[in-house]
This record gives C-alpha cells, sequence and structure tokens, in this order.
C-alpha cells in the first residue's frame, strides 16, 4: 500500500524528511507540496479546499493511505471525500474538522488569534512564519533544537508563495467539516499532542460525539508535531490503527515492512 504526506500552512514537504516513513519498497511514501508551497505552481483560482485536495490528488497514487497534518489534515479530508477510491484510510495529526472556536466547539483556536495571523502576515510575512513555526514546538521538551531543525528542513525548498497563506489562513478560519464526517467511508486516526497549543488535546473529546466511528490517540509529552518530537510514538500509534483496520485482509499491507522503529 502507498503512503501520501500533506504537510501544514507554511511549510512543505521536507518537514517530513525526519519522520521514519520510508517504508519497503513495495510501500512507497508520496510526500506532496500543497499549492503554493514548497515550489508547487500557485493559481490564484484555488481559493477553496476543493481545489487545494485537487493538486494533491494529482501528486498523489491511484490509492494509498493518507497522512494529513495541522491544515493538511483538511486537505487529506476533502481528498477522501472527494476521490473516496483513491484514499484507503486517513490518519490526521493535530488535525481538526473546524480550527476556531464556536459555541459548539470550544477545544480550538479562538478566532481573534487567527486573524493576527493573518494581519501580521500581511505586514510582515517572514516574520510571521518565524512566529509560526515557534508555535509548532511550544511545549515541546526540546523545544530550541528542534526549531534549529525545522529551519532547517524548510530552507531546501522554495519559501511559501504569500497569497497561498493567506488563503490557507482563510481555510482555517472558514471551514467547517464537522458536518460531513458521518459520511466518511473510510477508517480514520486522529493523533494530538498533549502539550499542543494550536489544536487542544481536548478536541478528543468533541470528536467523539461527532465522529464516533474513528480513532483517536493523544501522544504523551507532545505538541503540534508529534511526528518531529515523539516519531517512535507516533509510529506506534499508527501501526496499531493500521492493524486494527486490516485485520483479516491478508497481503493488503505488511505490517513489519511498513515501519522502522529505530
Amino acid at each position: 500500500m502507498n503512503w501520501v504526506f500533506v504537510h501544514g500552512w507554511g511549510m512543505n514537504s521536507a518537514i517530513w524528511q525526519d519522520f521514519p516513513q520510508s517504508c519497503a519498497d513495495q510501500n512507497p511514501a508520496y510526500c506532496v507540496n500543497l499549492p503554493g508551497h514548497g515550489g508547487h505552481l500557485w493559481d490564484p483560482a484555488w481559493r477553496d479546499l476543493s481545489a487545494w485536495a485537487n493538486v494533491c490528488l494529482q501528486q498523489a497514487p491511484a490509492r494509498a493511505i493518507w497522512v494529513g497534518w495541522s491544515l493538511g489534515g483538511l486537505v487529506a479530508l476533502q481528498a477522501a471525500w472527494q476521490a473516496p477510491e483513491r484514499v484507503a484510510a486517513l490518519v490526521l495529526m493535530t488535525a481538526t474538522p473546524r480550527f476556531v472556536q464556536a459555541p459548539d466547539w470550544p477545544a480550538a483556536m479562538s478566532v481573534a488569534t487567527l486573524a493576527q495571523f493573518h494581519d501580521h502576515l500581511l505586514a510582515d510575512p517572514q516574520a510571521t512564519l518565524e512566529r509560526f513555526l515557534a508555535l509548532q514546538v511550544r511545549g515541546d521538551e526540546q523545544a530550541r533544537q528542534r526549531l534549529r531543525n525545522l529551519r532547517t528542513q524548510l530552507a531546501t525548498q522554495p519559501p511559501p508563495v504569500p497569497e497561498a497563506l493567506a488563503v490557507g489562513l482563510q481555510r482555517l478560519a472558514e471551514d467547517d467539516q464537522r458536518p460531513r464526517l458521518p459520511d466518511l467511508q473510510q477508517p480514520l486516526l486522529w493523533l494530538f499532542g498533549e502539550r499542543d497549543t494550536l489544536v487542544p488535546a481536548g478536541v478528543a473529546q468533541s470528536l467523539a460525539r461527532c465522529c464516533p466511528n474513528s480513532q483517536h490517540q493523544i501522544i504523551a509529552g507532545a505538541a503540534h508535531a508529534p511526528f518531529l518530537s515523539h516519531p517512535t510514538a507516533t509510529l506506534a500509534a499508527i501501526h496499531k490503527f493500521l492493524q486494527k483496520i486490516m485485520s483479516g485482509k491478508q497481503g493488503l499491507i505488511q505490517f513489519s515492512d511498513c515501519f522502522r522503529l529505530d
């Protein structure tokens, strides 16, 4: 089975380079770039999640397990609805169907915080990205070193297009995928970081109500990027999820070949 990895806002596909996602030869991994990120083409007409999902589907194989991080989780969900035959299962890391707070959705980012990000982005895109990088590792036990590693990884690809960043923030502020969750056909695992300040782990309780058929796990000690700070625990959670959903389906995935946990 193939794998597709979708990065988050302001990042690029190089973010996955330290995550042990290299599977056996028969299980290749595709680390895609969001529109206008990592040197990927940007079209001003790409304003909604449907267009962003199409861009990622064009970079993806015919069928795969999709792993989406943060904003990439929204895009992966959209891809699953648009092309269900191409998405075998979903693993959504520190993602949520609604990123901003609502009366019935308290475990989320405040609207004011996201609005500040947008205002700062217009005034100084580079400084805003630096601030966002710092938020990725806030609460991480090795935050300083993790931040240095992030800067190094992201610098291997071109910086994101400012307009793409603005549209990405708009999607985080406006999109609410909760109503469509009951229609999801694919098995779904939500992974949260215990110390995440962008997507609080408390959202897991809300998801138990609006998406009861999915699974979730909180990675102890992790912040917004558990695949960077706690790769072994993150991979173990994915491994356990896949073993459960694939039990009885012989030959689909050889779990001993899928992950290197050392």
